[in-house]
């Protein structure tokens, strides 16, 4: 049973129908790594209610992001086997770009909280792409996948960089201030704790201790 196993995880013609339930678990894996403890420190900083309520919510969370990132790369490698399949094995440039548009819109497209963090996250990325880039790559420890990667991330051109951070800041400390309803919820909390929360106290223990 296990040599028959094996063999079928060794075959190259099961690489890429094993490659999309391996990308599922790395969905899910990666999903869970990431949402668990922002969830657990955003219940701690902003949760209401008691730690019952609290861990359903954490739970939740960290359930959907975990499914969501597993189907989503389910859904794109799919996708990308049936276009290469229907292209004669060949894969085309537009292909990861509509596997990755009909897969953002099934699995991403329900607008939850925890999909809108993701795709705002996403979007940030993709802006930040247009940057102009660096000379060199990012510098990676021989540990990392980017060192034997043969196409290595470039930085932002450091000038360009600071127009950016700048832009990036004033305009979401003018949309804070003037259309915070505009301002992603998870985000919109922690700028009123930096920014709102710090300018009210009632004693000593408010000012330094106790945020309320």
């Amino acid at each position: 049973m296990e040599s028959a196993l094996r063999d079928i995880i060794t075959n190259p013609g099961f690489h890429d129908y094993l490659a999309i339930l391996k990308g599922a678990r790395n969905g899910f894996v990666y999903g869970v790594k990431v949402r668990f403890p922002h969830a657990v420190v955003m219940s701690i900083l902003f949760g209401r209610g008691d730690w019952k309520s609290r861990l359903r919510v954490i739970y939740r969370a960290t359930r959907q992001h975990a499914f969501n990132l597993a189907k989503f790369v389910s859904v794109y490698k799919t996708l990308i086997l049936l276009q290469r399949k229907a292209n004669g094995g060949k894969e085309r440039s537009l292909d990861t770009f509509i596997a990755g548009l009909l897969g953002g819109y099934v699995v991403f497209g329900d607008r939850t909280a925890v999909n809108e963090q993701i795709v705002l996250y996403v979007v940030s990325r993709v802006v930040a792409s247009f940057i102009p880039r660096a000379d060199t790559p990012y510098n990676a420890s021989p540990q990392s996948p980017r060192s034997t990667s043969v196409v290595k991330p470039v930085p932002p051109n450091a000038q360009y960089f600071s127009w950016f951070a700048a832009l990036s800041w004033g305009a979401v400390m003018w949309l804070f201030h003037n259309r915070g309803e505009t301002i992603q919820p998870g985000m919109f909390n922690s700028m009123t704790y930096l920014y709102r929360d710090s300018d009210v106290w009632k004693d000593l223990t408010t000012l330094f201790w106790h945020n309320k």
